[in-house]
């Protein structure tokens, strides 16, 4: 059993809405039904009233739900404990990350950290999550940092008396589509009205709905035949450079194949930039910080 099971059955509970739970965890609704079944089958019994519509606890759901609640505060009371008993090891600093900033932008940007004078050594150990759960990894206390993306319409809300944060950057997102040998993109948004095949994020992925941000701007709307959809920009690149069709991704993710001229840009007006930010508990808000977070956020915030 997994505590976001718990989470899952517990945001089903208060919205009695399988569609509207799955949007506030960030997932998609096949997912989502998936992780409540998978729940169920470790209890051994229904949980939910299938057979009513709006959805329905059963009388072991209820049951249940209050269990649930104990059991996460239970979780969260011994991990508190646990934290305040101060690791053995001080030299540890646990990142949550989105899946696309753990492979594009963490890894040269903790390069570039290792590289600089002064900075106390420390291992470095990276979950790669979506936004959502990076954002509530660092609330339940299950890292020290967490990078994540942020825009102004769909922001992470972290309440600024409990967190501080760092900009480290920013990131554009753009379409693109496999390269032609001279360069130019196999498919172009927008071109004389024709529809393109189109590579798209599952629903609730963070960088799908900025996508929708940009689709939902854009005049005139492109024509998108889709094709293909994964919550994963990796996944969607992959089909990009096969040829699929048009995939939106952030640039860190296509540097070495547009240098490589293997991919190419489909349409540079289509296009959002979100800021990357990375916080942390404020000191004295929780358990006392580890002497190596300590120390690279003061080297952050000095701009290094």
């Amino acid at each position: 059993m997994e505590a976001k099971w718990l989470e899952d059955f517990i945001a089903l509970a208060e919205t009695r809405s399988f569609s509207r739970a799955a949007e506030l965890r960030h997932i998609t609704q096949p997912a989502f039904s998936r992780r409540i079944q998978a729940l169920e089958a470790w209890v051994g019994t229904d949980l939910v009233d299938r057979a009513v519509y709006p959805t329905r606890l059963t009388a072991a759901g209820e049951t249940f739900r209050a269990e649930a609640i104990a059991m996460l505060a239970k979780l969260d009371e011994t991990r508190a404990m646990l934290r305040g008993m101060r690791p053995a090891s001080q030299a540890v600093i646990d990142f949550a990350a989105p899946h696309t900033l753990s492979l594009t932008f963490f890894p040269r940007w903790l390069g570039r950290i290792r590289a600089q004078a002064g900075l106390p050594a420390f291992t470095a150990r990276l979950n790669a999550l979506n936004v959502h759960d990076a954002a509530m990894s660092l609330v339940q206390g299950g890292c020290d940092l967490a990078m994540v993306y942020y825009h102004p319409r769909l922001p992470v809300q972290l309440d600024p008396r409990h967190y501080a944060m760092l900009v480290l950057g920013t990131e554009a997102v753009y379409p693109y589509a496999r390269a032609h040998p001279d360069g130019s993109p196999q498919y172009v948004l927008g071109q004389g009205g024709a529809s393109v095949p189109y590579l798209a994020y599952a629903p609730n992925a963070y960088l799908g709905r900025i996508v929708d941000l940009i689709l939902s701007a854009a005049r005139p709307r492109p024509l998108l035949d889709e094709r293909y959809e994964t919550d994963m920009a990796e996944g969607l690149k992959s089909m990009a450079l096969e040829g699929h069709g048009v995939a939106f991704l952030p640039e860190s993710a296509v540097g070495r194949e547009l240098e490589a001229r293997r991919l190419a840009c489909a349409g540079a007006a289509y296009t959002e930039t979100m800021e990357i930010r990375l916080y942390r508990e404020r000191p004295g808000a929780g358990a006392p910080a580890k002497p190596a977070v300590d120390a690279l956020w003061e080297f952050l915030s000095r701009g290094g």
